[in-house]
């Protein structure tokens, strides 16, 4: 099941160094790319079908069209490695074990856009990503594949790594560039979108790291090599985060398409402890949960997610187990996205608070079926209210356990503890 394009070098010994990557094939492909025009490349990426990797799905090549043309402003590049969805961590191996994959993707994105200006903002907390990221940005500065002469070519890219502090808000696009210019990391309205006035006023991409990374094997292969995994509309690999209660908990990267039920059996060695299956998160903790009968019907991709109620994400698979308390699961969730909204927007700042103060009341024995019908209500009204979707990355999975679970919540109102456990 497993394919190795994006982890080809994760497990070669000292690949995030320059010397090891170009062995393995690292910047091979650059005369190719610079005798290319950039509009074929933009267009090999969109015959690809490349989607964006960090959550939403986009065509990245559709998404470069977007770009208006003749503006007299700079192009610029933002790479998305804010990595702070909880249950995701795919981009922190490719920072880690081939960060010369990404550089070479800048390369390629930047060509392709006529950008020379790459910012990758990056989780705050990452500090050893940084430490790896930056000492392989400086290898390829030395070498020449960054700067002024791009490979020799007569192309310059510069790049810049931008430390978040911390904010998962800062995970938005637009609270990205606010940031990156110094500001309180808000989101913006929308539009004007990024690309056409995004960082500095000016025309900018925003991609996630993995959607950058995809590229030097595109360039490399061709779009037709690409689409031999995946899906007609989901083509290509993913790296897929599977955490939970699963035996073989890890990252692996998988063709698009597959069972989910299967990936966990026969990739992550099912549920621990020969307990039975709950519920499947199956994209970060913003995504709608998924059922033990619905989870045998769904497919890893971006259709087959949607017609579940449900959506791809991150690509961050958490496995539930016979013994989770979703009112606790559902308690945690609320105190995360409470705590990181950025409060600019009042349904998202005092909503979740409401909803905060309701779960807690539930779980201390004090609720009513009334508040159970308030949270669900709260979730309504909530979502979609606001300048970001913050509130609806809290609201949407809320709701399928309200939905889905509704009688663990009604057993903290009307029973006692052994109810309650009976209910799980």
């Amino acid at each position: 099941m497993e394919v190795k394009i994006l982890s080809a070098k994760f497990d070669i010994e000292g690949a995030n160094k320059l010397e090891v990557a170009k062995q393995h094939g690292a910047y091979a492909n650059l005369d190719r790319l610079f005798s290319m025009e950039p509009a074929d490349v933009i267009e090999e990426v969109k015959k690809s079908g490349l989607r964006g990797r960090g959550g939403a799905g986009f065509p990245s090549g559709v998404k470069w069209g977007f770009l208006p043309k003749d503006t007299g402003k700079p192009v610029y590049l933002a790479v998305n490695s804010d990595e702070s969805e909880p249950a995701t961590f795919k981009d922190r191996y490719i920072l880690v074990r081939d960060p010369h994959m990404l550089i070479e993707g800048i390369i390629i994105c930047s060509y392709a856009i006529g950008s020379h200006d790459t910012y990758i903002y990056i989780r705050g907390e990452y500090t050893t990503q940084v430490k790896e990221l930056q000492a392989a940005i400086d290898e390829a500065y030395e070498a020449g594949y960054l700067g002024d002469k791009v490979a020799g070519h007569d192309f310059r890219v510069d790049v810049t790594v931008h430390r978040g502090a911390g904010a998962y808000v800062c995970g938005e696009e637009t609270a990205l560039l606010e940031s990156i210019e110094g500001k309180k990391g808000q989101p913006r309205s929308k539009p004007p979108f990024p690309a056409v006035a995004g960082l500095y006023d000016c025309p900018t991409i925003i991609n996630n790291v993995q959607s950058i990374a995809s590229l030097p094997y595109i360039i490399e292969n061709g779009a037709d090599a690409y689409r031999q995994y995946g899906t007609e509309k989901s083509p290509g690999t993913h790296l897929f985060g599977i955490s939970g209660h699963v035996e073989k908990p890890g990252m692996y990267e998988l063709p698009l398409g597959l069972p989910l039920l299967e990936v966990l059996e026969k990739v992550a060695g099912g549920v621990w402890k020969g307990r039975k299956l709950k519920g499947v998160i199956p994209g970060g903790s913003s995504t709608p949960v998924l059922t033990p009968e619905e989870a045998k019907t769904v497919t890893l991709d971006y259709e087959s997610m949607a017609q579940h109620k449900t959506m791809f994400g991150s690509g961050g698979i958490v496995v539930l187990d016979e013994t989770v308390d979703i009112v606790k699961l559902v308690k945690n969730l609320i105190n995360f996205y409470h705590h990181e909204s950025c409060g600019q927007c009042t349904p998202c700042r005092e909503g979740l608070g409401w909803m905060k103060k309701i779960t807690q009341k539930i779980l201390d024995g004090e609720g009513t079926m009334s508040d159970v019908d308030l949270l669900r209500e709260l979730c309504d009204n909530i979502e979609m209210k606001t300048v970001c979707v913050l509130s609806a990355a809290c609201t949407m999975p809320v709701r399928s356990y309200l939905d889905k679970f509704r009688h663990e919540f009604e057993a903290y109102v009307t029973a006692d503890e052994s109810s309650v456990a009976e209910a799980k």
